[in-house]
């Protein structure tokens, strides 16, 4: 049982919840400017780990057959046989259950947007078969998240919140395009439509600064809209060295994009998290 949850845990990188979580955070304390209670926060991270989970075995499901050829991804648990490709359509269909009802709990928003939700965190793994969206569709999958911490607090959406999901849907575009450059010569020869195959490396990095450019603008409207304090921009300055710094680990060597992938995204939502929890305290 034990191994089984590890393999499970695996399949979902359950670590990488960390790039969502932040963020819906931020929106959840910003929309209640300051504690928004135990309650909220058990139903809100029972909400993004389902919705979580259901989106990553759905990538995992469409995507065996890609993976057992990728080096990269071929020790992955959908492609190795520790987990059948019938248990990881089941643990797909078990976690949307739990979304759904989850959302019925938080209000009557939550729940008429749970399908619509579902439905946009399932056909990422889709695009990438006939268009390079997919990144952008990625994107906007994790933008979801503010915007539900926002609905879970208020039950209406606020234009800041807005501001600050398609600053995360542009900052995980961008963080995802430095990622898919590891596998630009597989995607050419699977017919893959990434940025990377289609636009060339060099493409892909200008379009990668584009898209982070404009994930600070929005962050900053965010900050501004939000009514945010000195402490806020300063988060928010942090941000955007953090997003420098990421181009310049990637720019010296794509041997880096790892390191710039998990650890400096990792910490840069965690960062900015703290710095709005501190403007809201002081």
């Amino acid at each position: 049982m034990l191994q089984q949850v590890k393999n499970l845990g695996e399949l979902v990188v359950f670590e990488h919840t960390i790039f969502s979580s932040a963020f819906i955070l931020i929106a959840m304390i910003v929309a209640a400017n300051g504690w928004f209670g135990f309650d909220i926060l058990l139903l809100c991270a029972l909400a993004l780990v389902s919705a979580r989970n259901f989106a990553m075995a759905v990538n995992r499901y469409a995507d065996i057959d890609i993976d057992k050829e990728n080096p990269r991804t071929k020790s992955r648990p959908s492609v190795d046989g520790r987990i059948p490709p019938m248990k990881i359509l089941f643990f797909a269909i078990a976690n949307a259950v739990i979304f759904v009802i989850v959302s019925y709990f938080i209000n009557d928003l939550a729940l008429i947007l749970s399908l619509p939700f579902l439905f946009i965190l399932g056909i990422y793994s889709y695009f990438k078969r006939f268009s390079v969206l997919a990144h952008f569709i990625l994107g906007i999958s994790l933008s979801l998240a503010p915007i539900a911490g926002v609905i879970a607090v208020l039950g209406y959406i606020p234009m800041w919140s807005v501001f600050l999901a398609i600053g995360v849907m542009f900052w995980v575009a961008g963080f995802d395009l430095l990622y898919s450059l590891q596998d630009i010569e597989f995607d050419k020869k699977k017919g893959l439509f990434s940025m990377p195959a289609i636009y060339g490396a060099k493409n892909t990095l200008i379009i990668s600064r584009i898209s982070h450019i404009c994930a600070c603008l929005f962050w900053l409207l965010f900050v501004i809209y939000s009514d945010g304090g000195i402490l806020a921009f300063i988060g928010f300055v942090c941000a955007v060295l953090m997003l420098c710094y990421e181009h310049y680990l990637v720019n010296k060597d794509f041997l880096n994009i790892p390191k710039a992938f998990f650890q400096t995204n990792g910490y840069l939502g965690f960062i900015f998290l703290l710095f709005i929890v501190l403007d809201n305290l002081f």
